[in-house]
């Protein structure tokens, strides 16, 4: 056996400095124009929990959390020990025509939360589970329609995108999937309509919507589930970003109390160092679909259920317990918004602060004032949502807060942090907010020479 003395972090410190001339050149030019002309590209160089750290070692509170990968937070030590122990193990990794233990010990563990469920189908991405959910339910059903909400987002491979209500993502690619129907979010008449016609295998829904940081009604998903057994129409949750502990419960749908038919679960079950998605479901329903040995591996991925992959959901999941974190995201999150809700009868541009857990939506609207009312119709005009880039360009900038705006055109940012942040954290946060909100309420002033900046960049991209 050929020895190699390779060290990858070397290659990271040596190339370090050219990512963004490689990214131009190899990969996302457009990405890296982004990054630097809203001043983002300070070159990350290390992550330790809710913290990053970039180039000049300037230390960042990480409100993104990779789109919600890092519950657990970055690097966390159970989590590299056990990827450590599996590659000095020499495990008889992806056989394919043998069974996986560790595949066995993570489905066992998963549906220990959720009990009503007997089945765990495992894929790579959050995006993998939606379309074996698809096939699932008109597999299970004979029926062909999937209904989804408006506003969704369910992924972007084909049959995810068609569930995925954003034009930004649709545009170029269509026609999509054929028999997939919006309905508006929180609307169980236009529901009960959809699924009269008997025809519909699924109806697909995140309890709390991540594009925008929607929140059902009290009403909406147990009458939901209700329309769906009286119809025969399969419930599918996906919990791919609100799941394994985000929104202060195992899963998002336990606040209100119902079992769906499936759980789509991704994301923060990778630790965030190995990709995984996990489908959970009914015994009836996946027998329907794996129905004779024939037919054993009639639906699968070739690197699902790789050793990494499980060894990354059983330690996080032990990660999770032993450290509460799902009781501290309740715990953090309740402060944080009730901290962030008392901002809003003093800032007419703040409108409302809403989600659950460490799952926070942070809207803003048009003012009333006329002086801000000018400047705040100036950004629109020039781009839908503009205004949440003033704030959240200098909370990166100015207080070291990395976070995002919930989605295209909107006026809500969006907290996703890591599950262990502190009270410290949380009043880094709240400050932060305060100063540059309070900031956007002073015309002319530093944030609206950022506005004229962006407007000017927007004008140019749309000459």
């Amino acid at each position: 056996m050929v020895s190699s003395n390779l060290d990858v972090s070397e290659i990271f410190v040596e190339r370090e400095g050219q990512r963004g001339a490689m990214h131009t050149r190899h990969l996302n030019e457009q990405l890296v124009r982004v990054l630097k002309t809203i001043g983002y590209d300070v070159g990350f160089q290390k992550g330790q929990g809710q913290y990053l750290f970039d180039r000049q070692g300037a230390r960042y509170l990480d409100l993104l959390s990779g789109f919600g990968v890092f519950a657990i937070g970055r690097n966390h030590p159970a989590l590299r020990q056990a990827l450590k122990s599996v590659l000095d193990a020499d495990l008889p990794n992806l056989v394919q025509l043998d069974v996986s233990t560790l595949a066995g010990v993570l489905a066992e563990r998963l549906l220990e939360h959720v009990p009503y469920l007997d089945k765990v189908f495992f894929a790579n991405s959050g995006a993998e589970t939606v379309e074996a959910a698809i096939k699932f339910a008109r597999g299970a059903t004979g029926r062909p329609g999937i209904v989804y909400c408006g506003h969704s987002f369910h992924g972007l491979s084909y049959g995810a995108l068609s569930l995925t209500d954003d034009s930004n993502f649709r545009g170029g690619f269509e026609p999509l999937l054929p028999g997939c129907t919006p309905i508006p979010f929180n609307n169980l008449e236009a529901l009960e309509k959809a699924l009269s016609s008997r025809q519909v295998g699924a109806f697909i829904v995140e309890p709390i919507q991540g594009k925008g940081v929607n929140m059902p009604t009290d009403e909406f998903l147990p009458g939901a589930l209700a329309l769906c057994r009286k119809y025969g129409t399969l419930f599918i949750a996906d919990e791919i970003q609100t799941g394994i502990g985000r929104t202060g419960r195992f899963l998002a749908i336990e606040h209100w109390g119902i079992e769906p038919d499936m759980v789509l679960l991704a994301k923060a079950l990778s630790g965030g160092h190995v990709p995984i998605g996990a489908l959970l479901t009914r015994k009836n329903i996946f027998d329907k679909i794996f129905n004779q040995m024939d037919r054993a591996v009639v639906h699968g991925s070739t690197f699902a259920k790789n050793d990494l992959a499980m060894a990354a959901g059983i330690a996080t999941l032990d990660v999770i317990k032993a450290e509460k974190l799902v009781e501290n995201a309740a715990k953090r999150g309740a402060e944080l918004r009730l901290a962030l809700t008392r901002m809003v009868p003093g800032y007419e541009l703040m409108k409302e602060v809403r989600g659950k857990g460490l799952m926070i939506g942070v809207e803003f609207g048009p003012p009333k004032s006329l002086r801000l009312k000018a400047s705040w119709n100036l950004l629109e005009t020039a781009n839908k949502g503009l205004f949440c880039q003033l704030i959240t360009v200098p909370l990166f900038k100015d207080h070291k807060i990395l976070t995002q705006v919930a989605g295209h055109g909107l006026h809500t940012i969006k907290l996703l942090p890591p599950l262990m942040i502190t009270e410290e954290d949380c009043t880094w946060i709240e400050k932060s907010f305060d100063d540059v909100i309070a900031g956007s309420h002073k015309v002319p002033g530093a944030i609206w020479s950022l506005g004229k900046t962006l407007v000017d960049n927007a004008v140019r991209k749309s000459a």
